[in-house]
């Protein structure tokens, strides 16, 4: 089925629009770009050169899709930032492409970014994440699959968050979150996340692994190399733990505080 677009939208011809789209009024397109089929892009969004979307995605108002990296190293050279599929941008998100020839942004499947939230330069996201009001993630960061923001939260460069995490309203971190548990405001471990543990199908057992395998790292007066040999000699092994464990061992920023 053709697009639906408007003649009042401003599309580069060089653009590729895919199938069953409708791009309202004062749309702005250049030239390097690929929308995929059946995406939604409302009024007065802007989608910039070296921006790959796929499908079923829903673009509100106001928002910016592969924006100039906001990098003092930028050097007007061509990049990308990668739009999965059936993700939801609310009004006023902005997403920048990556700093560097060959680099990318990337924004998996499924995700619900809320209004103003902002995805800086070589950030990748993986599927089912929510990212909440105001939220502003640096450079160079990784976030896993299932994680939550809640609003105002500020994550700093090169960190990563781990899968099923997370992050309290109002929280700013500058380490790694490990997978499935709470990052509270003052930045310290608020626990396991059973609610998301038991909504991706995570057995009890498996959670209370999780909660000890947690005690050692945060509770425990070792460093974190003795707690990940604890965990690994002391703990029934899953995927989940094993996650955990993977998360730990290849942290370059360390991670957050301990109680």
């Amino acid at each position: 089925m053709a697009s639906e677009i408007s003649p009042k939208a401003e599309i580069s011809p060089k653009a590729k629009i895919g199938d069953n789209c409708k791009i309202f009024p004062f749309v702005y397109i250049e030239d390097d770009v690929v929308i995929g089929d059946n995406c939604i892009i409302f009024p007065f969004v802007s989608i910039l050169s070296g921006t790959r979307m796929g499908n079923r995605n829903k673009i509100h108002q106001g928002s910016v899709i592969g924006a100039l990296p906001q990098d003092f190293e930028f050097r007007g050279e061509k990049s990308e930032c990668i739009i999965g599929d059936n993700n939801i941008i609310r009004e006023n998100v902005v997403i920048n492409r990556a700093t560097h020839t060959g680099g990318q942004t990337v924004i998996g499947n499924d995700n619900v970014l809320m209004e103003g939230a902002h995805i800086s330069h070589d950030t990748k996201v993986g599927d089912r994440c929510v990212f909440g009001y105001g939220t502003k993630i640096a450079g160079d960061c990784e976030i896993a699959n299932g994680v939550i923001f809640s609003s105002s939260v500020i994550e700093n460069a090169k960190t990563r968050v781990g899968e099923g995490a997370m992050i309290q309203a109002g929280t700013t971190f500058s380490k790694d979150v490990p997978p499935y548990i709470v990052c509270t405001k003052k930045n310290t471990y608020g626990g396991v996340n059973q609610s998301m543990c038991r909504a991706y199908g995570v057995d009890e057992k498996t959670i209370k692994h999780l909660g000890n395998a947690y005690r050692l790292v945060f509770h425990g007066k070792t460093a974190l190399f003795d707690a990940v040999n604890q965990i690994v000699e002391q703990v029934p092994d899953s995927s989940e733990v094993s996650k955990v464990v993977d998360f730990l061992r290849t942290s370059k920023m360390g991670i957050i505080s301990k109680i």
